[in-house]
């Protein structure tokens, strides 16, 4: 069921960010070769498929959803590269490949990092999305912005790298992750969200707290895999964040009721979609994918 619904969403979002991409060119060749590297590398794009998702329960065409579901992709590709950087987390592979600054270099995987965050907001704002009134694109912009700065993704990167080799609470393990997964998941909600321009207040509640507990699931099952999974299937070194000597969940509470915190928050995140009745369906069916743990 998850196949079926998600794999046409990440193939329509792989040809959408290819097209947006710069293409090699006679002076950027490197730059740009770097940005469709890191962005078009194999990866399940939740955070576009969420978009799509959100905005298609709310009765918002594929067409218009394009450009918001790649801008949140574009914003997430970023972050990969600046989070593996050898002055961040020092990462040699993701998604099954050398990272962007061991393919190329640390100066190149930077800037491609920076171009691709400056063209996540380009995109949002492009001409060609006529049918999308001003406004929206304002609320659009904000969103997205907020959940990249200090009040989202790069603030929680901050606390996770100042936590580093320190003992955490769990209520500040919590924002941080809120911060720094949880934040773009909820710019992926929300940006559908805003594409319906519905003004309906108990929705968008619904909305963000479904995203609230889905993005905090998705980081507590980061941690869990990164005990439990295999390096070929999660595209990074299994236990890099032990290493790392990380705060993660299973450390902080141990596996069992680590697994046992995941399930508690999709079972809440399913439960808030209940204002959309029959639209739910996919929201819902992605949600308990996050968890999904096959032996």
């Amino acid at each position: 069921m998850f196949a079926k619904l998600v794999k046409p969403l990440q193939s329509r979002s792989n040809e959408v960010l290819a097209a947006l991409l710069p293409k090699a060119g006679k002076h950027q060749s490197n730059l740009a070769e770097a940005m469709r590297y890191a962005v078009l590398s194999p990866g399940k794009r939740i955070r576009p498929v969420l978009t799509y998702l959100t905005g298609q329960a709310l009765g918002v065409p594929l067409t218009t959803l394009d450009n918001a579901a790649a801008s949140v992709e574009l914003i997430h590709a970023y972050s990969l590269i600046h989070d593996d950087l050898p002055a961040m987390d020092d990462d040699d592979l993701r998604r099954g490949r050398p990272t962007c600054h061991k393919k190329f270099d640390e100066a190149t995987a930077i800037l491609a990092g920076d171009a691709l965050q400056a063209l996540a907001f380009e995109v949002l704002v492009r001409e060609s999305s006529e049918t999308i009134a001003p406004d929206v694109k304002v609320k659009m912009v904000k969103s997205l912005a907020i959940s990249s700065g200090v009040f989202g993704m790069a603030g929680g990167q901050a606390v996770d790298l100042a936590a580093a080799g320190k003992k955490m609470t769990e209520d500040q393990m919590e924002r941080m992750h809120l911060l720094k997964t949880g934040a773009l998941i909820k710019a992926s909600v929300m940006l559908g969200y805003h594409l319906a321009d519905l003004n309906n207040e108990e929705l968008s509640q619904a909305l963000e707290n479904y995203a609230h507990c889905l993005g905090l699931a998705f980081q507590v099952q980061d941690d869990i895999l990164d005990v439990e999974g295999d390096t070929e299937i999660i595209g990074k070194p299994q236990g890099s964040d032990h290493v790392s000597d990380k705060a993660t969940y299973p450390k902080l509470l141990g596996l069992k009721q680590a697994k046992e915190t995941a399930d508690k928050l999709i079972a809440t995140a399913v439960a808030s979609l209940g204002v959309l009745k029959e639209n739910a369906e996919p929201l819902r069916i992605l949600a308990e994918y996050v968890i999904k743990r096959e032996k």
